[in-house]
């Protein structure tokens, strides 16, 4: 029997739930004219897929991108295939392409890594790293917007039982992004939603990520420091300047962080990327120290069995922005989370992983301040949930830009089609 489950929201951010159950959503939109353009990104030197790497349409706010696989699929209206895309990567120089060039499948397009040189960055004037983070979320009323945004984004949240996918959700969603010069808290409208739970895989324990699209919104560390960098937590922290690199032909610092030795609370390590001319926050890359696993059980697991310990062996985090007309925009959120869960009773421990991730699409500008109705806004708490209906139909998506999924979530939905082609049968 399936049970509808909700939690208190918590204050930390990448949340999970152990239990079972859920419900589901689905809202349909009107389709546009469009063209759907297919293709894989990779270094021109070794071949090597380039994951999250951009592909904009040039002179809009359409984007998508590549998948761990570097595979992309990208559908363009009609009053742009006039003009290009542009492909872009960290550390690599990027590339412009008439979109009339392009082939509706099997495009590769290879993106050649630059080297930046020490000299070609000042780094001069900041001798103090610390000093120089804080100056950047000083900042954030210059380089990130403030004024209301309305996106559209793509959500794909996967459970794996070691190397297999038992639970697969995708959805569509309008992101009320509100201005970084305010408090206000992002809202979230869901637009179309499809998921899937194998329970017999999840071996009867099944993951539940407890707010969904929200714990890759609240990792925009821009909009949300106070989750990773408050203003109190950032002299816990040691910084170092790391060898500088380029995006779009921007110079970019580098800066690595770390927990100080003497900060026994688990927090964060990684690095930050950070535009040269206007210190705004380009990428940041990190992870949680999962060192004390008893004290990041009680961090990441908010509800359990009884019978049930969590072993957290991985928690990690990437976030994106994007610029547009001098002010950089959230445009990408990916959480890895991996656990070992042991049960009482069961001589063997099981790992399980869960990925989500969120990709801006598209934007404008919510000059007319739309709201958005109580009952239709996505709670912090939601847990995505489960339902068939949608992976049979390979329209499903319609215009909407989605990031492609990887051969193995490919194989999930087949095996899904499959298994509603028989029960029609």
């Amino acid at each position: 029997m399936k049970k509808t489950i909700k939690w208190n929201y918590r204050i930390l951010i990448m949340t999970v739930c152990i239990a079972l159950g859920s419900i589901f959503t689905s809202i349909a939109q009107e389709l546009t004219n469009f063209s759907s353009f297919s293709g894989i990104v990779q270094d021109s030197n070794d071949r090597s897929p380039l994951e999250s790497a951009s592909i904009i349409v040039k002179n809009s706010n359409i984007s998508v991108t590549t998948n761990s696989e570097g595979n992309f699929i990208i559908k363009i209206p009609e009053q742009y295939t006039d003009g290009s895309i542009i492909v872009s990567f960290l550390g690599y120089s990027s590339k412009e392409i008439t979109i009339t060039s392009l082939s509706k499948e099997n495009n590769k397009i290879m993106l050649v890594p630059k080297i930046t040189n020490l000299s070609e960055v000042n780094l001069v004037t900041f001798k103090n790293v610390e000093s120089f983070v804080r100056t950047v979320f000083r900042k954030k009323t210059e380089n990130n917007p403030v004024e209301p945004n309305i996106m559209t984004a793509f959500y794909r949240e996967t459970v794996k039982r070691r190397s297999r996918n038992v639970s697969l959700t995708e959805a569509v969603v309008s992101l009320y992004k509100q201005p970084y010069n305010t408090n206000k808290k992002d809202i979230i409208e869901l637009n179309k939603a499809r998921k899937s739970t194998d329970y017999r895989r999840l071996d009867t324990v099944a993951f539940k990520l407890q707010g969904g699209p929200f714990s890759t919104l609240f990792i925009d560390i821009m909009k949300y420091p106070e989750y990773i960098f408050a203003e109190e937590y950032i002299a816990d922290y040691d910084f170092k300047f790391e060898p500088p690199t380029t995006i779009k032909g921007k110079y970019i610092y580098v800066v690595g962080f770390k927990q100080k030795e003497t900060i026994t609370v688990p927090l964060y390590e990684g690095t930050l990327f950070i535009d040269s001319e206007t210190l705004a926050l380009t990428s940041a890359n990190y992870h949680l120290n999962v060192e004390d696993s008893q004290a990041v059980e009680k961090m990441l697991v908010k509800k359990k069995p009884s019978d049930v310990r969590v072993y957290p062996l991985l928690a990690s985090y990437h976030v994106d922005y994007r610029e547009n007309k001098g002010k950089w925009y959230y445009s990408y959120g990916n959480i890895e989370l991996t656990f070992k869960i042991s049960q009482k009773g069961k001589w063997f421990s099981s790992v399980y992983s869960l990925a989500s991730e969120m990709a801006v699409t598209d934007w404008e500008l919510n000059l007319e301040n739309k709201k958005v109705k109580s009952r239709e806004r996505l709670s912090p708490t939601v847990i995505m949930s489960d339902e068939v209906s949608g992976f049979a139909d390979p329209d499903f998506w319609g215009a909407y830009n989605v990031i492609e999924p990887e051969k193995s979530i490919e194989s999930a939905i087949s095996k899904i089609q499959r298994k509603i082609e028989k029960e029609k049968d």
